[in-house]
């Protein structure tokens, strides 16, 4: 599944060729995703342009004249730029058509979504329960104890949870948890201030670092340039069981935590 990473790649990719742009509308072949794309979609776009490409969380914004496009990947969503009159292939469902390009979506598994919004988006159902950007200012140290004060779940699971903060996916929830030195079990309401300062800083880091590398290659996730993520190759423990960790060498151990699998060192994540 594209993560925060893959999607805000994403969105660094098109926002330059999208960023006031007059759009000819929309071709749309199969409307039948996570939630039925709007009827009317190319009337709709047609000759709105855009004003602003955002993302909250793991959701893509386009901003336009009149109101804004939610984009979400799904499972296995990409958006890719192609010339106009490039055609169509299997699982291209919806092309957002601009004057020498066209921004199209694909989505073999169809668990992804367009939807259209009129209003100010932080009151939209999908985003107005989110907590903070791990990469804004609003989420440090401080902020993330005062969050997991009376939590006490699984770390892993907690920095998980949109509420407490969006966008820290298995793989970055993996990364950063070792990086601080935190078990994945710990209980989240035992980590002292220091603990979450330094937890907060890796989450950060670990982001920027998979942004800076183009996202992980996750099965179906290619950036708008049709590339591949590379940030796979430096993980310090995601998917790595039985290989020795590149801190200590000591053997990296695989489990089950809320139904998702968790990787961690017994040596540098001391329970």
């Amino acid at each position: 599944m594209p993560e925060l990473p893959e999607v805000e790649t994403t969105r660094r990719g098109v926002a330059p060729f999208l960023d006031q742009a007059r759009l000819r509308g929309a071709v749309v072949r199969e409307d039948r995703l996570r939630w039925p794309v709007p009827p009317g979609l190319d009337a709709l776009l047609n000759g709105q342009t855009v004003r602003a490409v955002r993302r909250r969380a793991k959701y893509l914004l386009v901003e336009l004249d009149s109101g804004s496009l939610i984009i979400h990947l799904g499972m296995s969503g990409s958006l890719r730029l192609v010339p106009a009159g490039s055609p169509a292939e299997k699982h291209d469902h919806v092309d957002l058509l601009l004057t020498d390009r066209i921004l199209r979506y694909r989505d073999p598994r169809r668990f992804g979504a367009i939807l259209w919004h009129v209003g100010p988006l932080e009151f939209h159902p999908l985003l107005k329960d989110l907590g903070p950007e791990p990469l804004g200012e609003a989420f440090n140290g401080a902020a993330l104890h005062a969050a997991i004060a009376r939590r006490s779940s699984p770390i892993k699971t907690v920095i998980m949870d949109n509420h407490v903060v969006v966008g820290v996916g298995n793989i970055y929830a993996n990364e950063s948890l070792f990086n601080a030195g935190i078990h994945p079990t710990r209980p989240a309401n035992s980590l002292r201030p220091g603990e979450c300062d330094k937890l907060a800083e890796e989450i950060r880091r670990v982001l920027l670092r998979a942004i800076e590398a183009g996202g992980s290659t996750l099965r179906d996730f290619v950036s708008a340039e049709g590339k591949s993520g590379y940030f796979q190759q430096s993980y310090m423990v995601y998917d790595r069981q039985d290989q020795p960790c590149r801190a200590c060498g000591t053997p990296i151990r695989q489990m089950r935590l809320g139904q998702r699998s968790s990787y961690y060192c017994p040596l540098c994540q001391p329970c």
